[in-house]
This record gives structure tokens, C-alpha cells and sequence, in this order.
């Protein structure tokens, strides 16, 4: 299996990028192929436009998503995207990496959503959506941590039911490009657990990942 990570945290010594470091040596451990794009350590660009495309097409007025669609028929994307797209289309199981950040992805890793995910390849030009989209052979899924306990996150809670809060993510990035969607996997509260809860949520995670083919897909 051919197992790519977007992991989106600067800190290399953080909670977060241990847990893209426990998927990275159990995938590797198992015998699988792991691709990790770290987006701060390669200085990812997440501002979509002009400079993501070799030349334009001769329309007069610029839109990106066409430009996308034009770039994808003509072979003309960037360097630095078609790296990426390449490592999606080898992909079998995708996985964003990643601390929640005002209730949703990192700039730096919506604005590799918004570059890579572009019109043409990821979707539109002809391709489907939802239960039709194009990478349908692919699983995808959410490891992230959070500020706030996980009390805050129920029902009740002050900042709302977690499904509710990455419905967007899930259903309106992975999942409307065809991916099937698993459960998310939650460290709630990252910053403020101790050394020996965080061994315990590193454990849990790997077999999280041991148990994937048993759980059943959200989207």
C-alpha cells in the first residue's frame, strides 16, 4: 500500500508531528511505501494563483479555476504541484496531519488543498464528484489535536460537536473528491496532557491504524 502524509505543524518537536512520526514508522514497519509532504519544512506556497502554472491560456479574463482546467489538459502546472499530484495519484491511503486551528486546517495546509486540489485534476473538467469522484479508489482520514479538552467538543459543548466542526474537511474536501472518508483519529487537549498520556494516545493511535479495515467509512 502507498500511504501518503500532508502534515501541517512547524514544531517538529510537537505532540502533532509525533503522531505523523508513530504513522510514518508503523507504515514503514509493515512494509508499506509513505510519502510525507511536510509543508513548513518545504516551505510550502498555500496562496493559489498565477505562479502555479507554467503559461496561461489565451482567455481575457483570468480566473484560476479555469487556468486549472487549462493547466491540466496541457501539462502545464507548476513544478512543486505536479510533485504533489504525483504523490496523490500514487496514494492508496491519504492522511492530513495536523493541530485544529480556528476550527479548521492550518492556511498552509488549506492552501495546499486549494493548489492541489485544483479543477481539472482533482475535479470538474468533466470529472464527478462526491460518490463519483475521481480518487474513489483512495482512503483518506484526519489525525489532529486540539486546544480544547474534549468536553468542549460534545454536543453541549461551547465549541460544538466535533463531526459538526470538520464536516467541511471531511465531506466537503476529502470526500467530495471521491476518497473514501474513515473516522477521524483525536488527541484533544495536546498541550496540556501529561508525558505518560501522550505515550498512551501514541499507543492508541497505532492501533487505530492496525484496526483501519474495520472501521467503516464516514463519507
Amino acid at each position: 500500500m502507498n500511504v501518503f502524509i500532508v502534515h501541517a505543524h512547524e514544531n517538529e518537536a510537537s505532540f502533532c508531528s509525533a503522531l505523523k512520526d508513530k504513522a510514518v514508522s508503523y507504515y514503514k514497519a509493515c512494509g508499506h511505501d509513505v510519502a510525507v509532504s511536510d509543508l513548513y519544512k518545504m516551505n510550502f506556497n498555500p496562496v493559489a494563483g498565477r505562479g502555479d502554472f507554467k503559461s496561461l491560456s489565451k482567455s481575457d479574463h483570468y480566473k484560476v479555476q479555469q487556468e486549472q482546467v487549462h493547466a491540466f489538459t496541457n501539462d502545464l502546472f507548476a513544478d512543486d504541484l505536479n510533485l504533489e499530484m504525483a504523490k496523490l495519484d500514487r496514494a492508496d491511503m491519504v492522511i492530513f496531519n495536523f493541530p485544529l486551528w480556528w476550527f479548521s486546517l492550518p492556511a498552509i495546509l488549506k492552501g495546499w488543498v486549494d493548489r492541489v486540489f485544483a479543477m481539472g485534476y482533482a475535479y470538474g473538467g468533466g470529472k464527478g464528484v462526491y460518490e463519483t469522484g475521481v480518487f474513489g479508489n483512495k482512503k483518506a482520514l484526519l489525525t489532529f489535536t486540539t486546544g480544547g479538552p474534549e468536553f468542549t467538543y460534545g454536543a453541549d459543548g461551547k465549541n460544538g460537536d466535533i463531526d459538526k466542526v470538520i464536516f467541511h474537511i471531511q465531506h466537503g474536501m476529502l470526500y467530495f473528491t471521491g476518497m473514501q472518508t474513515l473516522p477521524p483519529f483525536i488527541v484533544y487537549g495536546a498541550a496540556r496532557i501529561s508525558a505518560e498520556e501522550r505515550a498512551g494516545k501514541l499507543a492508541e493511535y497505532e492501533l487505530y491504524l492496525e484496526n483501519l479495515d474495520k472501521l467503516k467509512s464516514v463519507f
